[in-house]
């Protein structure tokens, strides 16, 4: 059964590339798209994903208030938040909101896959 995953971004072009990386593996299926944190919540609450792949800075909502709010519904979903920052003060947030990993844009082509079928079988990421 193949892992599904939501894409929470709101700059379109990346969320493209995100989800063309993933397309090529055959553990993964993406069921949604959104582009803001509010989105992220009301789609994930629609789709039922495994994992979201959410952005930490987005309109309407930010990564980090979604986060938490999928985190209270839907407690079963794993949050993989991603950002061009690795700062401390992020990757703190992130955790208390509910995320159970974090990958930096730039690392993205190298550890994404590896990072969504990890925290998809319960792993948590460092």
């Amino acid at each position: 059964m193949p892992i599904r995953v939501l894409i929470a971004d709101d700059h379109r072009l990346f969320a493209e590339a995100l989800e063309a990386i993933l397309d090529g593996d055959d553990r993964i299926t993406i069921v949604a798209h959104a582009l803001d944190g509010r989105q992220a919540v009301k789609l994930t609450r629609d789709h039922a994903p495994d994992v979201v792949l959410m952005d930490i800075s987005m309109p309407v909502m930010d990564g980090i208030e979604a986060a938490r709010k999928i985190h209270v519904q839907s407690p079963e979903t794993r949050i993989l938040m991603l950002t061009g920052s690795n700062s401390r003060t992020d990757v703190d947030r992130a955790r208390k909101a509910g995320a159970a990993g974090y990958v930096t844009k730039d690392r993205i082509a190298a550890e994404l896959i590896d990072a969504i079928v990890e925290i998809a079988n319960g792993s948590s990421l460092p």
